[in-house]
């Protein structure tokens, strides 16, 4: 199913479809379907009711928006579900609905059926940030010797590499992959205790019956349940806080580079794609859009979850019904943020040869650090600072080469000669220690474990 129009800006059709009423639903009836087969396993139901309980648990066979309407009068998707999945289990073999939901509480099928939604999440997040590691390793690699400005405070600086900036940015996905793979780890657990977390209506059975169920949904079984503690969500949802805000730096580096008056780089282009509807010449960054869009609203959904961790003892009245939503939406912008990254960087387009021009449209400017640091070990810092400050501004008055009107001052000349001055504006002899910078960051960088949906 594609995402609503409402939310067509928000999400991708893979997450779209992960979060789909079809697609809660049926994981909702995996849960109920899989905690029948576990307690058959321990002895506690009749293994003869297991059957009739899969075999009515059929998505497709449901009214989602009826069930969506009835679950807001009862304060929870799961009563309706599973008085539905009853009834028809009823209509087949009325013995075996007797045990449909037996032990289990509402939120136990709610938190665990969006577990079960979030471990596919996973899988379409890490192969996404698997394309963009590799798209950015090739960027690095490719352009490890072309040159470009620096830019800080949004002003030219000292030269850089863009292969050291494609670095960085890789460094940042592959440190961001590392903390979300720990924090999936950490909220990928079968949630199951019944009424107050003690599952005391299965008896002796219980933590028999909690270890079989979460062998059956492939989750792992946590020690104790986990109702009123949300740590194990909310580092996940803060873990894509940071991930989505990543990408949205990387997107706006891009769309700086992609203005007119830089024009060093552009996203791909298609039919359709990043144009205007009355300015036939446009260009826009489509996918840098989407990504900071992302990244402008998963800080206050981080903010929301985090408030509604303040649970009121064994069940919370308003916390734990805030969570599908905001845990939802924050796992659509991330991939949404990871996705559209991905795309740019396997189609960015880098006009090198715009960098280098954009290095020398600053007359030298930029080099005044390197004059300052030869002339200085003359004649000390500060006063090699204040000659540097005065021939920068002539060079601007003057429209003049930097290295032009120093070599018409005697107080530099006297101290660097003719041919130094005019090695200054040479951008490679100027990049410092960038490429051990650069090929540290693709070293430290392993590329995620792909996982298959």
């Amino acid at each position: 199913m594609p995402a609503r129009l409402i939310e067509s800006l928000a999400t991708t059709d893979a997450l779209a479809e992960l979060f789909s009423d079809h697609s809660m639903l049926r994981a909702m009836l995996d849960f109920e379907v899989a905690l029948a087969r576990a307690e058959a396993r321990v002895g506690v139901i009749p293994r003869a009711a297991v059957e009739p309980i899969a075999a009515a648990a059929r998505a497709s066979d449901f009214d989602a928006a009826a069930l969506a309407r009835a679950a807001f009068v009862a304060g929870t998707p799961t009563i309706p579900v599973v008085k539905a999945l009853t009834e028809k289990v009823g209509s087949r073999d009325p013995a075996a609905a007797g045990y449909v939901h037996w032990g289990a509480t509402s939120q136990d099928v709610a938190d665990t059926a969006l577990v079960l939604l979030l471990k596919r999440a996973e899988a379409i997040l890490t192969n996404d940030l698997s394309r963009l590691e590799a798209a950015l390793r090739h960027l690095s690699e490719k352009h490890k010797d072309t040159v470009m400005l620096g830019r800080t405070l949004m002003q030219a600086a000292p030269p850089v590499t863009f292969g050291l900036k494609a670095a960085g940015w890789l460094g940042a996905v592959s440190r961001g992959a590392q903390r979300l793979n720990a924090a999936f780890a950490d909220a990928l657990v079968l949630q199951f205790g019944g009424a107050s977390g003690t599952l005391a209506s299965l008896g002796d059975h219980g933590a028999a019956v909690a270890a079989a169920l979460a062998e059956e949904l492939g989750l792992s079984n946590p020690e104790a349940p986990w109702h009123s503690q949300r740590d194990g969500l909310a580092t996940l949802v803060c873990a894509c806080g940071v991930v989505t805000a990543s990408r949205g730096k990387m997107a706006q580096d891009i769309v700086l580079l992609m203005q007119n008056e830089v024009a060093e780089a552009a996203e791909p282009s298609s039919e359709g794609r990043g144009g205007s509807s009355t300015m036939p010449h446009k260009h826009n960054p489509t996918a840098c859009i989407l990504t900071l869009a992302a990244a402008t609203r998963v800080p206050g959904l981080v903010a929301s979850f985090l408030s509604a961790m303040v649970q009121e003892h064994e069940r919370a009245a308003g916390g734990w019904q805030a969570e599908w939503p905001i845990v939802v939406s924050v796992m659509q912008a991330t991939g949404t943020a990871i996705a559209s990254m991905a795309e740019t960087a396997e189609g960015l387009s880098v006009d090198a040869e715009r960098m280098r021009a954009n290095v020398t449209g600053t007359k030298g400017s930029v080099f005044a650090e390197r004059a300052m640091m030869v002339l200085g070990a003359k004649l000390g810092r500060d006063v090699a600072h204040r000659i540097l400050e005065e021939a920068s501004r002539r060079s601007f008055a003057e429209d003049r080469h930097l290295a032009d009107v120093l070599a018409g001052m005697p107080e530099v000349t006297s101290h660097i000669d003719a041919s130094t001055l005019r090695g200054l504006e040479k951008p490679e002899e100027y990049l410092g220690s960038a490429e051990k910078f650069r090929q540290a960051l693709l070293s430290s960088s392993q590329p995620s474990q792909k996982k298959e949906g």
